[in-house]
């Protein structure tokens, strides 16, 4: 084992965030099935993203001083322990106990790997005796986009040769990701997150730096312009384009997730001939672009290629906002990657809920939808939720002109 490299320790990441996606993305894909065999109501296959997204929220909070305490590789690997617990629990549980309870276990159970592999994944490959940090950050994360993707495209096909019956089968087999990856990481070096010569900064310290709470505020906004667009691309194909669900989702989040990892992996490649400020600088402009395209324009096929486009316009600021992070502190530690990562999840609910917050008021206004004859009252509530989100990206443009102005500043002193 000796000849195992941070290579493979990169690998290996690679695949726990293939993880991710599958524990995150595989049970919306059953949530149909799932009301129909065990009669479950609207509300409690609800209840199941809330607790999921609650759980790793609190994950994110509370993993960093355990982390430390118990050792990265023990943790990483129960981490995906846990996804293999929760993936079998779906299939298993709701046979043997009540079809929610068991259900509800199911998920407590692969939202806690889920938050882990988030929080512990990052530093990992931060850790990574690599050159360009920042793009094998952006390729790291392009592989959760490919694990979505993969995840739907595997999982239809299945489901078209045996059929939606057969879904316990599909989730077993899902299982053999973080099974194979749990024995991976048990053997992969693993490099000190912070250097052993160098003592971790305090969280005190950083929170009274103007700097970090812009980089905060950045991830926050870095989730809620990914996410207020994927949540919606469905419908706006649907109701765009007038097609069917399937090829609704195939061309709304599925085309999204495609382009989100294409420049995730993009940057991945060409980070040294392009400064990440600057790729992050084009990133906010394109996608303020796009969100405008896709809520003004009155041509389907372009508002939806607006759609694809914002997912390709986000890929870098999620990673990117990791590195600035990781550049500006590189003694933060786990905690400081646990923040970040509550924040981007902090991100990927308020984006999505103030965009449907936003449309629903719009929607309800008579007066306001007296003035567009053309548009129904939904259709102009969706609209305009779409072009307040170009808030989001815009404030992810403000953070990142402030950042240089600061490095700039400092520089001269």
């Amino acid at each position: 084992m000796s000849r195992l490299t941070y290579r493979h320790t990169i690998a290996a990441s690679y695949l726990g965030y293939i993880t991710q996606a599958i524990v995150n993305n595989l049970a919306p894909l059953l949530f149909v099935t799932f009301m129909s065999e065990f009669s479950l109501t609207l509300e409690q296959i609800t209840m199941m993203t809330t607790v999921n997204f609650a759980v790793q929220l609190l994950v994110d909070l509370l993993s960093a001083k355990l982390v430390d305490r118990i050792g990265y590789r023990v943790s990483i690997v129960a981490a995906h322990v846990l996804a293999v617990l929760g993936l079998s629990g779906m299939a298993i549980l709701p046979g043997i106990l009540p079809p929610m309870t068991g259900l509800m276990i199911a998920v407590v159970l692969y939202a806690i790997g889920g938050g882990m592999i988030e929080v512990l994944i990052s530093p990992i490959v931060e850790a990574c005796p690599t050159e360009g940090k920042s793009a094998a950050m952006s390729l790291l994360h392009s592989f959760y986009c490919w694990g979505h993707v993969a995840l739907v495209l595997l999982s239809t096909l299945f489901f078209a040769a045996f059929g939606t019956a057969n879904w316990r089968v599909l989730t077993l087999l899902w299982m053999i990701v973080p099974i194979a990856n749990a024995v991976y990481f048990s053997f992969v070096p693993l490099y000190p997150i912070v250097p052993e010569e160098a003592q971790q900064m305090p969280m005190k310290r950083m929170l009274t730096s103007r700097v970090f709470w812009l980089l905060m505020v950045m991830m926050v906004c870095a989730g809620a312009s990914e996410q207020a667009m994927s949540q919606w691309a469905s419908t706006f194909a649907e109701d765009g384009l007038h097609i069917t669900k399937t090829m609704g989702d195939l061309l709304g989040p599925c085309a999204f997730a495609v382009t989100m990892g294409t420049a995730r992996a993009l940057y991945g490649k060409f980070a040294d001939k392009l400064p990440l400020r600057t790729a992050m600088i084009a990133s906010s402009i394109l996608c303020i672009m796009c969100y405008i395209v896709a809520s003004q324009s009155g041509n389907a096929l372009a508002a939806l290629l607006g759609c694809a486009l914002c997912g390709f316009s986000v890929g870098i600021f999620w990673p990117g906002t990791f590195s600035l992070t990781s550049a500006a502190y590189p003694k933060g530690g786990t905690a400081m990657f646990g923040i970040l990562a509550v924040l981007g999840d902090v991100g990927c609910s308020v984006g999505p809920a103030l965009m449907g917050a936003v449309s629903g008021a719009v929607s309800g206004n008579a007066k306001i939808a007296a003035s567009f004859p053309n548009l129904t009252a939904d259709q102009l509530g969706l609209k305009s939720g779409m072009l307040f989100s170009a808030v989001f990206p815009a404030f992810i443009l403000i953070g990142v002109l402030l950042l240089t102005r600061f490095h700039k500043s400092a520089n001269k002193k």
